[in-house]
């Protein structure tokens, strides 16, 4: 009788320790993003230089968002092109703006695929986000109901707009979304703006699936 307890208890432990391994692994797994992206015929670097303004007036002069636009900033000095402080001196203005949903909840059956980790969802910014939404998780036990757990997910976004400063014409427009277990936009951005950038300008009217770095954990004291 002890031998079939200690037997059970063994196996359950197994299950267990499988099943913690799975939990972790899928909290590294990475996110991908979804890049759209449109040009006019973005000038050659040499000679060109921008200044990036928020395209939503409620970010502008925001410490947050000078901490992205530096981020942005710094890719388009890599591309060769200038970043001036003063917009009457920029040949180009651009406009950059980010988010992300109050996100919702999905249920699945543990051991069953969630589709969630393969097709792309398309809930953007263009309707459905706002600036934060609320972090949480809605975790059920899987041994106490029959392997069903449910979680939230959350839809973040970047755009990119680029004018030409004399006469205002639309030179480049993208965007990139993201489907994700967080709603850090600490962390979110910095790869948004990564993937944005991942071949850039691209092919105008081309939508390409980039893959984004996970969130790294936070260590526990």
């Amino acid at each position: 009788m002890l031998a079939d307890q200690l037997s059970r208890l063994g196996r359950f432990r197994l299950a267990a320790a499988v099943f913690l391994l799975f939990g972790l692994a899928a909290c590294t797994t990475p996110f991908h993003a979804n890049v759209s992206r449109f040009q006019a015929q973005l000038p050659a670097p040499a000679g060109q230089s921008f200044t990036i303004v928020a395209d939503d007036p409620a970010l502008s002069g925001g410490i947050e968002f000078g901490q992205y636009a530096r981020l942005l900033e710094a890719k388009l000095a890599q591309q060769g092109y200038t970043a001036v402080a003063d917009p009457t001196q920029a040949t180009m203005i651009v406009r950059f703006d980010y988010g992300v949903d109050n996100g919702r909840e999905r249920v699945r059956s543990t051991g069953i695929r969630d589709p969630f980790w393969g097709p792309w969802y398309g809930y953007g910014r263009f309707g459905y986000w706002g600036r934060r939404g609320p972090w949480g998780f809605g975790w059920h036990d899987p041994w106490l109901d029959s392997g069903v757990e449910s979680y939230t997910v959350f839809t973040s976004g970047i755009e990119v707009k680029i004018d030409r400063r004399v006469d205002g014409q639309r030179l480049f427009e993208g965007k990139a979304e993201a489907v994700s277990t967080s709603n850090r936009l600490d962390h979110l951005v910095p790869n948004l703006i990564e993937a944005m950038f991942t071949g850039f300008p691209g092919n105008s009217g081309e939508t390409v699936r980039i893959s984004v770095a996970p969130e790294k954990a936070v260590p526990r004291r």
